[in-house]
């Protein structure tokens, strides 16, 4: 079983940056990729960004330029750094863990709100 801590999450003026990080343990032999996803207030959870174990990574088009991921294999642990955050940003962002087969593992998801 794997378990995932989030953080990084909070209060952001428009403009700002916040870093998040996930960090997985447990039984994480099995990697495929690590990524982050949100769901805003009244929307469907969606994909922001991906990674996998060989460094291949999605961004979501609305994200892009403006949103990093990044990995720390010896940590197991994955980074969304988020800069030039928009209020439309806003959103509970949960880290997935995605193995080579069964289920993605989800994490217990951490507010980003953007806001003046």
């Amino acid at each position: 079983q794997v378990h995932l801590v989030e953080s990084g999450g909070g209060l952001v003026q428009p403009g700002g940056s916040l870093n998040l990080s996930c960090a997985a343990s447990g039984s994480i032999n099995s990697l495929y990729a690590m990524g982050w996803h949100r769901q805003r207030p009244g929307r469907s959870r969606e994909l922001v960004a991906s990674i996998t174990t060989r460094g291949s990574i999605n961004y979501a088009d609305s994200v892009k330029g403006r949103i990093t991921i990044s990995r720390d294999a010896a940590k197991n642990t994955v980074y969304l750094q988020m800069n030039s955050l928009k209020p439309e940003d806003t959103a509970v962002y949960y880290c997935a863990y995605d193995p080579r087969s069964g289920l993605r593992t989800w994490g217990q998801g951490t507010q980003v709100t953007v806001s003046s």
